[in-house]
């Protein structure tokens, strides 16, 4: 998991953002334009395109430009990395819950036992 250490930093450090999040729930649906994607925000176009450019830099979306119009698409190979990172970390959770949930039930039953 090392080897992704850089990638997954950027990543989470770019799903931290409220702004952003709902700009991938958007995209999630299908690919749309900055123009579309800003509507619902209450900010100046300039500081929405520093979403943009994070969630680009972090590898989460890609952009292209037809005309006059830059349509935003979902990188969903990006969310590969973040799902190897979250079951790893899931199966070392299970496994310790279990083990704690093993080591109650013993020492349960020697206080039942006494």
């Amino acid at each position: 998991m090392e080897q992704y250490s850089e990638q997954l930093n950027g990543i989470f450090q770019a799903l931290a953002d409220p702004t952003r999040r709902a700009v991938l729930a958007r995209l999630g649906a299908g690919p749309a334009s900055i123009s579309d994607l800003a509507k619902p925000f209450d900010m100046a176009l300039p500081s929405f395109m520093k979403h943009i450019h994070f969630l680009e830099g972090s590898g989460l979306i890609h952009t292209r430009k037809q005309g006059r119009v830059r349509t935003c698409v979902i990188e969903k190979k990006q969310f590969a990395a973040v799902e190897a990172w979250l079951s790893a970390q899931r199966a070392l959770w299970e496994g310790r819950t279990d083990r704690l949930e093993q080591f109650v039930a013993k020492a349960q039953a020697k206080g039942d036992s006494q």
